[in-house]
């Protein structure tokens, strides 16, 4: 990863441009009443996996794919059923292999929770690391700008 990378802050709604509704389940409800760590993870994922297949497509990227190698997830406030999780996402770190994504969820205009999560890209034929395709790197270094900038 490049050290140089600028600060991305995932606790201000103003950092994202990229926003994933997820509808909060009764099931998504602990024992406690509030919301379970587990489903804080498919926040997470949904929007991650929402950000990151506008930019990889099979017919574009043949042989291509990304993988889950890192998620730090930070629980910052107690979430509640029912409701609607707005999941943002952005780019925080484009490495030669890799990218780091920063996510917030937020639910009724409040934070409650960030994530760090680190995907490779491979090679379906090798199952090996390949290099982010140019294309994609060339947005994504576009959308850290612009994420910085804020």
């Amino acid at each position: 990863m490049n050290d140089h990378s600028p600060t991305i802050d995932t606790t201000r709604a103003e950092t994202f441009r990229h926003w994933t509704p997820v509808t909060i389940r009764f099931s998504d409800q602990d024992s406690m009443g509030h919301i379970n760590n587990v489903s804080y993870a498919a926040f997470v994922e949904a929007g991650r996996n929402a950000f990151v297949t506008q930019y990889l497509k099979p017919d574009s990227h043949p042989g291509i794919d990304f993988v889950l190698a890192r998620v730090t997830i930070d629980f910052r406030a107690e979430m509640h059923y029912p409701g609607t999780v707005d999941v943002g996402t952005c780019i925080k770190r484009i490495g030669n292999t890799s990218i780091v994504i920063g996510t917030g969820l937020f639910k009724d205009g409040r934070l409650h929770g960030t994530a760090e999560s680190t995907n490779v890209f491979i090679d379906l034929a090798t199952r090996k690391p390949c290099p982010v395709p140019a294309d994609i790197r060339a947005e994504l270094e576009r959308q850290l700008s612009e994420a910085a900038g804020v």
